[in-house]
């Protein structure tokens, strides 16, 4: 019996003493966020399943573990021998697991899960689902604790203050800003539950979360202060200070629930139900009208200001020269020097910290060669670290996060001599990235709508990719940040309206299982194109800096005005990248950046 299965086994105790018929763990943490930290890694630690998204139902017959097509091969690997058997979902975000337990669960027994780390959306659709007598909802079940006896703490770092010159606006203007918004929807209160929301209003970072500078933390802004909950000890008496000049009042991460019960009668609170727990939500009294929208900061801080963007456009050199350097080293070096997925990954986050700003990557790299880039988001693992030969495929996905601001960009590239089946996927692939940044489009538009621009290519051959085209970036914050986003399917990021200073991946691709994958991603920055007499229009600027591997191309399937983009583009690379780099490096990416 393997740990996994060991721990199942215990668990199964455990359920069995507290009469607990079937027991749900999702993969979140109190703030829902999409990287949490290591003491919420609960799926990981009982099933050794370590994807980002996944959901697990056990009973006393039954362990399932529901997740999506990105993480179907990495899943029926890691569950070997678990115990847990793997339940396919049909796109990312699904909720089978749901009417599952509708369809399983019968009148009597009892539905219980820790509604600290549940969103209360998803206790709805339970509650719906359950409806009429078929089982019992408890919320206050946290089966864990006492058997994860070795549990990771909460890191205990300190946070730190975003300057103005990054941050492009203080953070009394904000408060104001945000307050002036409350009044106009009529509300009293505004519950913050995502620390990224806390992050931007009050222009400070943390180091609780792996690749995303945020301090775990609630905050309830009120007319006049506001409530910070969070580990006092981690915030510096200077920023405690600054914050108090502002009637920021910090109190005790545990008591949020508690003071939300405290709500006057005639409160109205505004708050978002996809980042709000299911505790959370039912500590707030029945009397206190609530309203449901997302958070103010976060439709505020998805459109960059103009020292944001300008401080965007030198970390975009910054991150492009990294990238340079990264990419001549393994041309350079190929055959000569032994290269692996890890080793890689190592190299280029150690090349990134040696820019200026530069914090750490922004997630965790995707370095894959050959046929583990057909898995959209493999992690290279000492089980799966694959050795570099001198011909192949590599897919590089990475990011930082700087001061300035956060990258994330994805360059495919051939070790050898590339299959004419290669160069085809390749270029297709390519036309949807430049045909998507090179659209213009009216005020209005929702990413769902142009969503097809970066599929039209691969359409029209037969060919297509399972997961979103764009996500929303932030600024020294999430790499994936709503509330837009880019997607075939009909979701709140994806009919949500482009505005302009909105950060934005193009990131079509190809994968052929047991061969090999290619992705092509570019961070588009959206501006204001012209006023007609048709309304406003907007366009497309790539934001990135880096080569695209060119001997992957067949020049015949770009038309004219792609091909026109691409050597603009490499130009542009060239000119902003050349004057960091060596005398080596600089004569590389020249031929790297010449003209079809």
């Amino acid at each position: 019996m393997n740990v996994y299965a060991e721990r199942l086994a215990a668990l199964r105790g455990s359920l069995e003493e507290r009469n607990i018929d079937y027991l749900l763990i999702p993969s979140s943490d109190p703030h829902m966020g999409e990287y949490i930290p290591e003491h919420w890694r609960i799926i990981a630690w009982l099933t050794g399943f370590t994807g980002s998204a996944g959901t697990v139902v056990v009973s006393q017959s039954f362990a399932g573990l529901w997740t999506d097509s990105r993480y179907h091969i990495q899943a029926e690997y890691q569950l070997k021998g678990s115990g847990f058997m793997l339940v396919k979902q049909i796109y990312s975000g699904s909720t089978d697991y749901v009417e599952w337990l509708s369809e399983n669960i019968s009148s009597g027994q009892r539905l219980c899960f820790d509604g600290r780390i549940v969103p209360v959306g998803l206790l709805r659709k339970l509650e719906n689902a359950l409806d009429g007598g078929k089982g019992m909802i408890d919320i206050e079940c946290d089966t864990v604790t006492a058997l994860w006896t070795d549990r990771p703490a909460m890191s205990a770092d300190q946070a730190f203050d975003l300057s103005v010159e990054f941050a492009g606006k203080d953070r009394k203007t904000k408060i104001a800003e945000v307050r002036a918004e409350m009044n106009k929807a009529g509300v009293t209160h505004h519950l913050l539950t995502s620390p990224d929301d806390v992050m931007w209003l009050l222009n400070i970072r943390g180091n609780d979360v792996r690749y995303t500078p945020l301090l775990m933390s609630f905050a309830l802004v009120g007319q006049s202060h506001i409530l910070l909950f969070v580990d006092e000890s981690k915030v510096p008496y200077k920023l405690a200070s600054e914050l108090d000049k502002l009637s920021v009042v910090m109190l005790p991460y545990e008591e949020t629930a508690g003071m939300l019960t405290t709500l006057e009668e005639g409160s109205v609170i505004l708050l978002n139900p996809a980042t709000v727990s299911a505790s959370l939500y039912n500590s707030i009294p029945r009397y206190v009208k609530i309203v449901e929208d997302v958070t103010v900061p976060t439709k505020m801080k998805s459109i960059k200001n103009k020292v944001e963007i300008a401080n965007l456009e030198k970390v975009m050199i910054s991150d492009g020269v990294a990238l340079t350097r990264f990419f001549h080293w393994i041309e350079s070096n190929l055959g000569s020097i032994p290269m692996s997925e890890l080793s890689l990954t190592d190299r280029l986050n150690h090349i990134r910290l040696e820019q200026e700003n530069c914090l750490g990557p922004s997630f965790c790299p995707i370095i894959a060669y050959n046929e583990h880039a057909a898995l959209p988001h493999y992690s290279a693992t000492s089980d799966t670290d694959y050795v570099l030969g001198t011909d192949g495929i590599l897919l590089v996905d990475s990011g930082g996060q700087y001061l300035g601001g956060t990258t994330d960009i994805t360059r495919t590239i051939t070790l050898g001599q590339p299959f004419e089946k290669q160069k085809k996927d390749f270029t297709l692939v390519l036309k949807g990235t430049i045909d998507l940044s090179m659209l213009k489009f009216p005020y209005g538009t929702r990413g769902v709508q142009i969503d097809m621009m970066a599929r039209r290519a691969l359409w029209d051959s037969g060919l297509n990719y399972g997961h979103g085209t764009g996500h929303g970036v932030g600024f020294c914050l999430s790499v994936h940040e709503g509330p837009m986003g880019i997607a075939p399917g009909v979701t709140a990021t994806s009919k949500t309206v482009l505005e302009p200073g909105i950060l934005i991946s193009d990131e079509p691709g190809i994968y052929r299982e047991g061969e090999y994958g290619i992705r092509t991603e570019n961070l588009l920055l959206c501006y204001e194109d012209e006023m007609t007499d048709f309304g406003r229009f907007l366009r497309f600027h790539t934001a990135s800096l880096c080569y695209i591997d060119r001997s992957l191309i067949d020049d015949t399937l770009l038309n004219q005005e792609e091909k026109d983009w691409l050597n603009t583009y490499h130009e542009e690379v060239f000119d902003r990248l050349s004057p960091f780099l060596s005398g080596e490096e600089k004569t590389w990416l020249r031929t790297k950046t010449s003209r079809l």
